[in-house]
């Protein structure tokens, strides 16, 4: 069975790199995390929960493709993939670089743009590219609040409970949900506009793919 193509040869490689280094960088550091905590400054900051949760939240596409849409014939969803690892990474980064603590607004910022890459990721994953702005506000609105009060009640049982940001912890969370949903709006519509100017044309690997375009349908066999 043959992968149907989805972009350009050159665009699917230079993604296929970003994505495979990305997931590498992830590793890298959270070994280096977990063998340092102080290096890594996730000490007290539920190491052995991001040492689990990071790599499988960065696995979760490699593995539905090969489970369920490899037989398929669907081609690898790099674009897609990419959009899932980075904010695992991100995370781990803003760590390791010490900026939650020491760069007041950098945890807004990480809890706004995080949901907009994952949210962005699920609707090139889950929605053809010509689909409506309805339908793609939908998806990002029922997908980015759902998995940001996910995350919140993780964070919340993983560290939060126990530390001294427990004084804080409502007031945070409800910004940490706020900023996280207005990224996911963000981020589906960003797919939308991108989809619309032919910029994203990664192929959905649920659903219907988006129609062939002109050139495409001219180099087709006549029936």
């Amino acid at each position: 069975m043959t992968s149907p193509k989805s972009g350009s040869g050159s665009s699917r490689r230079t993604l296929a790199v970003l994505d495979i280094g990305a997931k590498a960088l992830l590793v890298v550091l959270l070994l280096v995390a977990v063998a340092y905590p102080d290096l890594g400054n996730l000490r007290g900051k539920a190491m052995g929960f991001r040492a689990v949760a990071y790599p499988l939240g960065a696995a979760i596409v490699p593995l539905l493709w090969w489970w369920l849409w490899r037989p398929r014939g669907t081609a690898y969803p790099w674009l897609g993939d990419l959009l899932i690892t980075l904010p695992w990474l991100t995370d781990t980064l803003g760590n390791r670089f010490d900026l939650f603590d020491t760069v007041w607004w950098f945890d807004d910022w990480m809890h706004f743009m995080n949901w907009g890459l994952l949210t962005a990721g699920f609707v090139v994953l889950t929605l053809p590219r010509d689909a409506a702005l309805s339908a793609v506000t939908e998806r990002a609105l029922a997908f980015g609040p759902v998995t940001a009060v996910a995350w919140e009640a993780g964070e919340y049982v993983a560290f939060v409970r126990h530390s001294s940001e427990l004084v804080t912890a409502y007031t945070d969370t409800l910004g940490d949900l706020t900023l996280g949903t207005l990224g996911a709006y963000v981020g589906g519509l960003c797919v939308y506009a991108l989809s619309r100017r032919r910029t994203i044309v990664e192929d959905p690997v649920t659903g219907r793919p988006s129609p062939p375009s002109v050139a495409q349908r001219s180099s087709l066999p006549a029936r």
